[in-house]
């Protein structure tokens, strides 16, 4: 058999070189041609029974210059082709790797072999051969025959140079899992990881289910939220910032074990760790405490590491090694800052002393601010980003934890911990709050802090304090950033990396806007997308729209008299301060800039659920 194999120092010649024209033009008259000798370049169906990692498993080690009698028929896309007198060696790539095709007029004939070469680069097909090596031991299908399956109009980025450009590769993902094996490699890694995640949490005794995504109460999480409208119930509704609520209140119906995995939606900004929409797991048992959270994480994400890993545990995190193997430390919030700043600090010490400490390190604080979120303030700012981990930080202020349980031992904290790796949260867990008492006292204080301007506080959720009302035992949750998770695993610094289609600013005008109307139209489209082919369209990538919040967002229809078995009073469902429209006030250090309100153009703070007080 002839020589084979492309090689890298003697490329094929660039299609934009054989071809002065556009190269859509040249794709486009050779689909004419085909068609006009009566075949289908988009037939409806095809049957491969092999995949590329199949046959080489299975023909691993066979001899250079062989040729079995095995016979498979497989279905890809044609990465690279090269002639060479009668024979033509191309590539072909599926989902599980790539494999030489070898194409011979003596065994195809020479007008058949014309038709294959002329294909393009990208296309699809499927061959039907046996397999083979040549004489340099390269694994081959020696084709007998071969169907277009799809016909690509545009030529792929060039294979030696590959595609590079970020927003390109984020922007058309399809082109980028096409070029570049990392992309696919990445990818598969987060699929492995989802698996082994089920996997383990079902050998656990957990079950799956599925919480709505549509709330009329923003809560669960802290966080800024989307708003939109259904049309039929003239409803304003949140988009979902977190899984919790719903899933406790599995646990109170008798589910004990649950967990969910399932997008979530934050309008807040966007940077290497943030993207608008993500995926979290939230997982709660029945019977347990935040340490069993902390043996449920460690377990779980061990699990999904030595499956997409292959059964490695080292992953590389900034350009350095980090070892996942288990046990993780345990350390304590207030050892941290005492280890890492040199100052005491608690949740209940005096709120001047405290704030007194945040001007000495230079940290801004804001005038609402209790000694337990001056303290969690001075964690974020000078101690969790130093934080290699993987560490557990347990033990929060009350104050920044309304959905968690008040320490069994400690006054002002809760039971919670957060995994950090790489100076980022990638778990938060609680021994969850179960009296609906003192839950009621919590939200009613985030309420507060949104009436009195800030967007990231959540609602009073009556039916959530109704459920807990007919007794939920004592519970532990935690939730997973699935994407931070992946990065993790996968060594990769950016959350675009590993969600497939991120968020971006548009890159064509839209034929119509959200309300349905004001759009450019299709002949606008088209030519922009005809300008980005060409180069020519100017690209910006970044942050999604600053969200679409125009409408007040719901009001919870619940009242006291709904809530049958509680014995709530009125008084305990409403604020004893009115709403003001004046944000908090914020205090520099000494010395320092007063840092802008956040969402101070906002306006008007909205006033929701529960805490709106009826008229007369």
């Amino acid at each position: 058999m002839t020589d084979d194999r492309i090689d890298p120092a003697n490329p094929p010649v660039d299609e934009a070189e054989l071809h002065p024209d556009s190269q859509r033009e040249v794709r486009l008259r050779k689909l004419g041609e085909v068609r006009a000798s009566g075949t289908n370049p988009y037939p409806f169906r095809f049957d491969p029974d092999h995949h590329v990692a199949d046959v080489r498993a299975a023909h691993e080690g066979l001899a250079a210059d062989s040729r079995t009698e095995d016979t498979v028929t497989m279905a890809g896309r044609l990465m690279l082709m090269r002639r060479q007198g009668g024979l033509t060696f191309a590539t072909l790539q599926d989902r599980t790797g790539s494999i030489q095709l070898f194409v011979d007029s003596k065994r195809l004939g020479a007008e058949t072999h014309e038709r294959f070469d002329h294909l393009d680069r990208g296309d699809w097909i499927g061959v039907n051969g046996t397999v083979m090596t040549t004489r340099r031991g390269e694994l081959s299908i020696g084709v007998d025959e071969f169907q277009l399956l799809g016909k690509a109009l545009r030529p792929l980025p060039d294979k030696w140079k590959g595609l590079t450009a970020s927003d390109t590769r984020f922007r058309q993902r399809y082109v980028d899992l096409a070029a570049n094996d990392r992309t696919r490699r990445i990818f598969d890694i987060r699929r492995k990881v989802l698996l082994a995640i089920r996997e383990h949490l079902e050998g656990e005794g957990f079950w799956e289910v599925e919480g709505p995504m549509l709330s009329t109460i923003q809560g669960g999480a802290t966080a800024r939220p989307f708003i939109t409208h259904h049309n039929a119930l003239d409803l304003d509704l949140y988009l979902r910032i977190a899984l919790e609520l719903h899933l406790k209140r599995l646990v109170v119906g008798g589910m004990e074990r649950v967990f969910e995995i399932g997008r979530v939606f934050r309008n807040e900004g966007i940077d290497t760790s943030h993207n608008p929409e993500f995926t979290m797991l939230e997982a709660y048992q029945a019977y347990g405490d935040y340490h069993d959270m902390m043996d449920l994480t460690e377990g779980l994400i061990v699990s999904a590491a030595k499956r997409a890993l292959d059964g490695a545990l080292t992953v590389q995190l900034a350009g350095k090694s980090l070892d996942l193997s288990p046990p993780w430390p345990r350390v304590r919030m207030a050892d941290m800052i005492r280890d890492s700043v040199g100052v005491e600090m608690t949740p209940v010490m005096p709120v001047d002393e405290a704030r007194a400490i945040l001007d000495r390190c230079e940290i801004p604080w804001q005038s609402g601010w209790g000694s337990g979120r001056l303290m969690k303030q001075v964690y974020d700012e000078r101690v969790q980003h130093e934080v290699r981990g993987p560490l557990f930080c347990l033990d929060y202020p009350q104050e920044v934890s309304p959905l968690a349980r008040a320490h069994r031992s400690e006054p002002g904290y809760v039971e919670r911990f957060e995994l950090i790796v790489g100076g980022h949260e990638l778990c938060n867990a609680y021994s969850e709050q179960n009296d609906p008492i003192e839950q009621l006292k919590a939200l009613e204080e985030e309420a507060r802090a949104k009436a009195g301007g800030d967007p990231e506080a959540g609602d009073v959720d009556l039916d959530y304090i109704r459920a807990l009302e007919y007794g939920m035992p004592c519970t532990g949750g935690m939730g997973i950033g699935i994407d931070r998770l992946v990065m993790l695993i996968a060594s990769v610094e950016s959350i675009r990396e590993v969600i497939l289609f991120p968020t971006l600013r548009p890159e064509f005008p839209s034929t119509a806007g959200p309300g349905g109307g004001g759009g450019t139209g299709i002949p606008a489209v088209r030519a922009a997308i005809d300008a980005a082919a060409d180069g020519t369209a100017t690209d910006s990538a970044g942050g999604s729209p600053t969200g679409s919040a125009t409408a007040a967002p719901p009001t919870s229809q619940l009242t006291t008299s709904q809530l049958t078995t509680s014995q709530l009073t009125t008084s305990q469902l409403t604020t004893s301060q009115p709403p003001t429209s004046q944000p908090p006030t914020v205090v520099a250090p000494p010395g320092g800039t007063t840092p802008p309100a956040r969402d101070r153009e906002r306006g008007v703070p909205r006033v929701l659920g529960a805490l709106r007080r009826s008229p007369g």
